[in-house]
């Protein structure tokens, strides 16, 4: 990826640069910051290993866009991170995307994925161990929502108050 990807902010990585993250051009490239007051919208494949790589870019288009309160970068960082395990756990998509966009005093993050569900995420009580996404999600956003795209995926929303 060139040193200009940013101006874009549109960034598709591939399984050998999120399995050397880090350590290759993109990260090198990206770490420079991007400009500000642009929507981001990074393509992963759907690994594991992805989701931290999702949260560092986050944070990069977070700071570049002055979000400097704490509660809604935690919040921000934890749906992108609950929304993407889900759609590479619970779905048989081979890439994913992430969107953030800054709108006056909100942040939306959207997590889109390609369809084919393999098994349907549940609202699970407190008290499991794992199932807990959706209740996390719901509990950091102000407001939550899904839609199905026109070519079979299902994109997941969070809307996110930007102070207070």
């Amino acid at each position: 990826m060139p040193p200009t990807a940013w101006s874009k902010v549109q960034i598709a990585l591939s399984p050998q640069e999120i399995e050397q993250w880090p350590d290759t051009a993109s990260a090198r490239a990206l770490a420079g910051g991007c400009p500000s007051r642009r929507p981001a919208s990074f393509r992963v494949p759907a690994l594991e290993r992805a989701v931290p790589v999702c949260r560092q870019l986050a944070r990069l288009w977070m700071d570049s866009e002055d979000i400097t309160d704490e509660s809604a970068r935690r919040a921000a960082l934890l749906v992108i991170s609950e929304l993407m395990t889900n759609a590479i756990v619970h779905t048989n998509s081979l890439s994913i995307t992430g969107r953030l966009q800054k709108d006056g005093d909100w942040l939306l993050v959207e997590v889109q994925d390609e369809g084919g569900t393999s098994s349907v995420p549940h609202r699970a009580g407190n008290a499991n161990e794992y199932g807990r996404g959706l209740v996390v999600v719901t509990q950091s956003a102000q407001a939550l929502g899904t839609r199905q795209e026109t070519d079979g995926g299902r994109t997941f929303w969070a809307r996110i108050a930007l102070s207070g």
